[in-house]
């Protein structure tokens, strides 16, 4: 089986996980640029975060065979505080890099004025960069969010088959889908969706545009969580190319609208990075 798991926080977690999901088929990922679970005092952390992202993190996953890629923004939440809106201003030097595949995370938390003017101005980037965008849908009052989410994305110059609404659930799949945008569900081990509703949604739905993903991060979550889909397809009946769709060609296909996805790792990774190794107490 092999995996492409289109969001996780890898700056999160450490190598031992990069070796487990290699292991279950892990052989892609991408890495959204997020809240750190505190607040940044000044844009300067975004940009030795962003940083972090198109480096060091591409250069660990490498050592474990998985292709890593990021998608850079002003996530939701920090685009309430004024500290961190200059980014804004700064992102366009960012979104050329090479292996920014998508604009991400944008979308919701609060609902504010601030995070529709940034929602809107992020659109717009995409759309000038060429880029997709990969969008976060609120976590509370998550219908109401959809619907205020997708008349954004209506209203902007990114055509909505360029657009991937993660956080997706039962209550707003169907919203989803008639927008026209890329459906993306996080499966974590207590909150958000669990294997089995993963299951019944793509029963009802089918297995076109829809993307799963671990979400994994500083929180209680498992990078494990796209193989346990698989497997609980698999077992619901589902066949092994139908499978594959989910877990490998439908992110292909959506990142792949970037024009800069590269799914190929060398067998002999680069040893080091700017100096550093990811070993510690030897060479």
């Amino acid at each position: 089986m092999r995996i492409f798991d289109p969001h996780i926080h890898m700056t999160s977690r450490t190598t031992d996980d990069y070796e487990a999901m290699y292991a279950a088929g892990v052989r892609a990922v991408v890495e959204p640029s997020f809240w750190r679970g505190q607040p940044r005092t000044s844009p300067a952390s975004f940009f030795d975060y962003f940083d972090a992202l198109l480096g060091w993190e591409p250069f660990r996953a490498s050592q474990y065979g998985i292709a890593h890629h990021c998608t850079l923004a002003l996530n939701p939440k920090e685009a309430n505080d004024p500290r961190c809106t200059p980014v804004l201003d700064a992102l366009p030097r960012y979104l050329v890099k090479d292996s920014v595949v998508a604009v991400g995370e944008i979308g919701y938390d609060s609902m504010t004025p601030a995070e529709d003017t940034a929602l809107a101005a992020q659109l717009q980037l995409a759309a000038d960069h060429g880029l997709p965008a990969l969008v976060h849908t609120p976590h509370r009052d998550k219908l109401a969010g959809l619907h205020r989410t997708v008349d954004v994305i209506r209203e902007s110059n990114l055509p909505p088959e360029r657009v991937l609404l993660d956080h997706l659930n039962e209550t707003t799949v169907k919203a989803a889908t008639d927008s026209g945008c890329w459906l993306g569900f996080s499966i974590y081990p207590d909150t958000k969706m669990d294997e089995d509703r993963m299951v019944a949604v793509i029963k009802d739905h089918g297995t076109e545009k829809i993307l799963v993903n671990s979400a994994a991060d500083w929180g209680k979550s498992d990078p494990l969580k796209t193989r346990k889909v698989g497997d609980a397809l698999l077992a619901a009946g589902f066949t092994e190319d139908e499978v594959d769709q989910v877990l490998w060609r439908n992110p292909v296909a959506f990142y792949g609208l970037s024009g800069r996805l590269r799914l190929d790792v060398t067998d002999t990774p680069e040893p080091l990075h700017e100096g550093n190794s990811i070993l510690r107490g030897g060479e």
